[in-house]
Order: C-alpha cells, then structure tokens, then sequence
C-alpha cells in the first residue's frame, strides 16, 4: 500500500472528521476540539503552532496526526491527535504517520515526544499502539477524564 504523508488542506476536513467519529474513540466534544485544531492548523492562525498532516492513498486522506512544540519547554513536542481509518487500521499507516511526526520534530531540534490518552480499558490497543512504537509510560493521573478513566502519558526521546 502506497501512503504518502502531506500537509492536510482545508479539502481533507470532511475526510478526516469522518475518520475520527468512525474510529468511535472520541467524545463528541473532543471531535469538536479535532475540527478546531485542525482549521487551526490548516489555516495557520497566528499564534497557532499545530502541525497537521494526513496520511494519502490515491488522493485520499485516510489517516491525520497533529503535533505542537509544548509551550514552555525546550524541545518538547505533544502528539495531540493521531487517528486512522478504521478500514484501514492494521496496515502500519499510525506507525508511519508517528514516525514522520518524530523526523519532523527532530528537525525542529525536539527531543522529546508526549502523547496522552485514556486509560480506560477501551483504550488498550491504543497504549499498545504508543509501547509498540517505542513510547514509555511515564505517568499515571487517576479519576483524570472521569471517574476510573485515568490519563496515561507516553514519551519518547527523539533523536
């Protein structure tokens, strides 16, 4: 399977907000922050340091990941979303799209990666996800999205 990873257009919103409902990870006020970010992203807003890219397969976009300096650090980036086509999940395209967000980091002289996700049994495949691709958890928060629904946060060392 051929993907190429570009910049994400204003034309890949739909697509991807697609994706990310069908994933069925996602409340839908974080599917409503999704959207804001990624028009943020897309049309630079000032002051906005999202980087938005999608995964392509024949003009297609079929996966999306977002990533940000975090502020107030040096060279630390967060990995805020990343989502793929459920169709599609399996063949290696979330591994492609964190491994190109890590290379674009590193040349922004990051090296750190952050991500957070649930860590609620639904969540399983996606802490595995994040292990599987060379990240370590690094903290627990408990009761932090709801009651018994902890926040997990995963780092990498980039470089």
């Amino acid at each position: 399977m051929n993907v190429n990873i570009r910049k994400a257009v204003a034309r890949d919103q739909q697509t991807i907000m697609d994706v990310i409902v069908r994933t069925d990870f996602f409340r839908p006020v974080e599917i409503d922050i999704a959207k804001e970010v990624f028009e943020d992203a897309v049309l630079q807003k000032p002051g906005c340091t999202y980087q938005s890219y999608v995964a392509d397969i024949n003009g297609k976009a079929v996966g999306w990941i977002c990533f940000g300096a975090t502020p107030c650090t040096l060279g630390t980036f967060d990995i805020y979303w990343i989502a793929v086509d459920p169709d599609l999940q399996k063949q290696h395209i979330g591994s492609q799209l964190l491994a190109f967000a890590e290379k674009q980091i590193k040349t922004q002289n990051g090296r750190l990666s952050v991500i957070e996700t649930s860590g609620s049994q639904k969540y399983v495949s996606t802490q595995q996800f994040y292990i599987k691709n060379g990240y370590i958890q690094a903290a627990y928060v408990a009761d932090f999205y709801a009651p018994n629904d902890p926040k997990l946060i995963f780092t990498k060392i980039i470089g």
